[in-house]
This record gives structure tokens, C-alpha cells and sequence, in this order.
């Protein structure tokens, strides 16, 4: 039995330890908000916290998450619904075109606003490269990040 705290919730599940949190969290645990998309640590759709830090899912065995708390895309918006104000930002922006990446794109940008609240492009796009968008959609990803943390749109200074 593997002991874990999955947004601020207990739970036992009984998986090999060596079973990626990806899969606990889906099947066992069917929060199914956190993707699957290449199983090697690369494209960033599997992207969970671990006590605040963004980590691939795919590849990070469950018992690497005993005694830390997991938070998944579920586990961000407040108790009463109110979506986190990422996932606010990402609608304005109309980031999602197919949405297969995006749980793990708002993961990693809340955790980038988690570290520094008011990132510069350079440093967005930096904590946003491991993540794959096979849409494109880095520009309306760069701004929604920018809404969310209260910088201006350099569209909107130009106008």
C-alpha cells in the first residue's frame, strides 16, 4: 500500500511502488484531468506538483510522492469552483485549440507564478520549453501567463 496526499486529500492505493503517479492518478485515483502524451518525460502533459514543484507524472514512481502532497489540475481551482486565476487567464486568452497539453501548460505556469509572481518573456518562455503545445499556441500561452501574473500585453501597450 502506497500512502498519498493527492490535493489535500488521503488516500491508500494498492500499486507497485515503482507505478508512475500518472497512473495512480487516473485509474486508481480517476482524476483524469492530468494527460498522457509521450511516457518519457518530454512533452509536459503529465505535468502534477510535487509539494509545489512541477514534475513529469509519466516517469516519477508513486513512492516518490509518500509524505509530499500531489496537486493535480483538479486540485487548483478554490473549494467553492472559482477557477485558478491560470485557468481564468487561459480561457481569455482562448489558449486551448485541441486542449490535449493544456493541464500540464497551467501546472507548469502555476508553479513559474508560484516562484515569480511577475516573469519576464525571457524567463516564461524558459519555464514553459519542456512543454510541447502541437497546436502552437506559445504566443496565447506567453499572454495568458502575462494576464495571470497582471503585466501588460505588449499588443495592448502598442495600441
Amino acid at each position: 500500500m502506497v500512502k498519498l496526499s493527492v490535493n489535500g486529500q488521503s488516500s491508500e492505493v494498492d500499486v507497485d511502488p515503482a507505478t508512475p503517479i500518472l497512473w495512480v492518478v487516473r485509474e486508481n485515483l480517476k482524476l483524469a484531468g492530468t494527460k498522457f502524451g509521450c511516457g518519457i518525460a518530454q512533452c509536459g502533459a503529465c505535468t502534477v506538483h510535487l509539494d509545489g514543484k512541477p514534475v513529469r507524472s509519466c516517469s516519477t514512481p508513486v513512492s516518490a510522492a509518500e509524505g509530499k502532497n500531489i496537486t493535480t489540475i483538479e486540485g487548483i481551482a478554490a473549494e467553492d469552483g472559482t477557477l485558478h486565476k491560470v485557468q481564468q487567464a487561459w480561457i481569455a486568452a482562448q489558449v486551448p485549440q485541441c486542449g490535449y497539453c493544456q493541464s500540464g501548460q497551467i501546472m507548469t505556469a502555476v508553479a513559474l507564478l508560484q516562484k515569480n509572481p511577475q516573469p519576464s518573456d525571457a524567463q516564461i518562455d524558459a519555464a514553459m520549453a519542456g512543454n510541447i503545445c502541437r497546436c502552437g499556441m506559445y504566443n496565447r500561452i506567453r499572454q495568458a501567463i502575462k494576464a495571470a501574473a497582471g503585466l501588460p500585453d505588449v499588443r495592448e501597450t502598442l495600441a
